[in-house]
This record gives structure tokens, sequence and C-alpha cells, in this order.
């Protein structure tokens, strides 16, 4: 017969047990490819950044930007270093259709500002494929050329984007066109090889950026 104790420690082991159970089957599953949701269709966990301008609706990842001053992202708590990441994305409700943003990676967040520092999926008129390099080096690293540009982009519509980072190598490719391909000649130390995404809105006028389906694979 068990002791008022032993059955105390039963108790426990048992919430124990269960409580990981529970871990288990709330992580994402991957898919055929090996690829977990970044979203998780419902809310932001995971993600942090202004809440007046950041949600979740439909399944989806909505900035929603009334004009701003200063760029705004919102960014993964986590770090990452090789991978691969797929999303899709759109621009809606921008009158004056100059509208700028796109998905950071391997970056972080600049102290005492709304900024991140690192690369960006460039997304745009004039920058849709383009690498950047955000607070950085604050210039173009790679842009498509004139015909991969006109191939890649809908300006009106979804566009699927992935980005692919082993070691030094960077690939952007667009709606299944490569755009960018860049092998970063600087040290660790100036050009981090891990870090965190972020999604951006950038500064100006009226704006809308729309995201789903992102999920990514974590490559060894």
């Amino acid at each position: 017969m068990l002791s008022i104790r032993g059955v105390g420690m039963v108790c426990v082991l048992a919430a124990l047990v269960l409580g990981a159970a529970r871990a288990r089957a709330e992580e994402p599953a991957a898919d055929a490819e090996g690829f977990v949701p970044m979203f998780n269709g419902k809310d932001l966990t995971g993600w942090e950044g202004n809440d007046k301008l950041w949600f979740a609706e439909n399944g989806e990842v909505v900035g929603k930007s009334p004009g701003i001053k200063k760029n705004e992202f919102l960014a993964s708590t986590a770090d990452y270093g090789d991978f691969v990441m797929k999303f899709s994305f759109r621009i809606v409700n921008n009158p004056s259709g100059d509208a700028n943003s796109g998905m950071q990676f391997r970056s972080q967040r600049v102290p005492n500002s709304t900024e991140m520092s690192g690369y960006q999926a460039d997304v745009g008129q004039g920058y849709w494929g383009c690498l950047y390099d955000e607070s950085r080096r604050r210039k173009v690293l790679v842009k498509p050329s004139p015909e991969d540009f006109a191939k890649a982009v809908n300006k009106d519509g979804w566009n699927d984007y992935t980005i692919s980072c082993k070691g030094t190598h960077i690939e952007l490719t667009l709606n299944g066109v490569v755009t960018a391909v860049w092998d970063e000649p600087e040290p660790e130390n100036k050009a981090a090889r891990t870090g965190k995404f972020g999604l951006q809105i950038h500064a100006g006028g009226p704006m809308e950026v729309h995201v789903k389906n992102a999920r990514i694979k974590v490559l060894k």
C-alpha cells in the first residue's frame, strides 16, 4: 500500500509525463519535406513587435500601417543559423504604390531603436527579389536582372519567397526565379551567421503587408 508521500510522488510524476506529452502535441509537425510552420495561424506566439501594427487574421500575419515615420518590425523570438524558409507575401491598400517591406533574416534588433540590422529579402517597387543589408551596410547587395525581375514579380497578388542560408552562401528565390545569390565575404563578427527573422513595415504612407504559409527547415 502506498504511503501519502508515495501517492504524492506518483501524482507529480504523472503530471510531468502529461505535461511533456502536451508539449509534444503542441509542437508543430514537420511536413514531408521537413518544414515546420513559423506561425500558428491564430496569434503571434513566438514573435514580438508593436501590437498596434501587427496581428493575426484569417490564418495570415498582417501588418497595417496608417503611415509611420520609422520602420517597424515583427521579430521572431528565436534565432536561426542555416535554414531554408518559405513564405507567401503580398502588399495591399497602398494608395501611393511605393510601399516597401521585406523579411529580415540573420538579424538582430538595434538597441534603443525600432530598427533591425542584418540581411533582408526585399519587397516593394524596384526592390522585389533584392538582397538588402538593413542598418548595417545599408545597401543592396544583389539585385535581379530586369529580365528576372519581370519574370518573377506579381505586384498585385501573392508572391512565393524562398530564403536559403548555408554558411556564407545565401540564395533568394521569388516565384520560382532565383533573384539573388550571395557568398558573404565578411567574417562572422561583421556579418552574423545566425539571427532573427523580422517582417518589415517601411516608414512612409499607408500600407498593409500580409504573410501566409511561413515555414522553415533548419539545416544541420
